[in-house]
């Protein structure tokens, strides 16, 4: 996989769509809620509740990365930890999965999906259930797996 690049037509329309997220979730707070475009490498980071979901545009292959990074993965108990998130895979994650970063060793939930025919809405969507199971889950694996 590329490195995200922050300049084109998908990231142009990613920003555009971060932008009316920003105005939706400000129109049902009832104040003002800007999430940050795009910078010069790809990403945007977000939170929810206890959750932070970075957005990653893949410019040249023409993807998109929802990703939230939950906790470093357990040396002891990695097994059960393991079999627990393939589990939850099965039924609890909707559009997302749980992976291990072997690059930093750490558990994350992911979607990953082609930017070709992505409208507003499945973005959204998209966001809305990272977000959600995400911060579902962050401290329920902590307390059942951290040291």
């Amino acid at each position: 996989m590329t490195e995200p690049i922050e300049t084109g037509p998908h990231s142009a329309r990613i920003n555009t769509f971060i932008d009316t997220f920003s105005q939706e979730v400000s129109r049902a707070l009832g104040q003002e809620m800007r999430f940050p475009a795009l910078d010069a490498s790809g990403v945007s980071r977000l939170s929810r509740g206890s959750a932070n979901i970075e957005i990653h545009v893949y410019e040249a292959s023409g993807e998109l990365l929802l990703l939230s990074r939950i906790m470093p993965a357990p040396q002891q108990d990695r097994a059960a930890c393991c079999q627990y998130l393939l589990e939850l895979n099965f039924a609890a994650t909707a559009e997302a999965a749980f992976a291990i970063d072997r690059d930093t060793d750490t558990i994350c939930l992911r979607t990953f999906r082609s930017l070709e025919g992505l409208d507003y809405e499945e973005f959204e969507t998209l966001l809305q259930s990272i977000g959600a199971t995400a911060d579902e889950w962050d401290d329920r694996l902590k307390e059942r797996f951290a040291p």
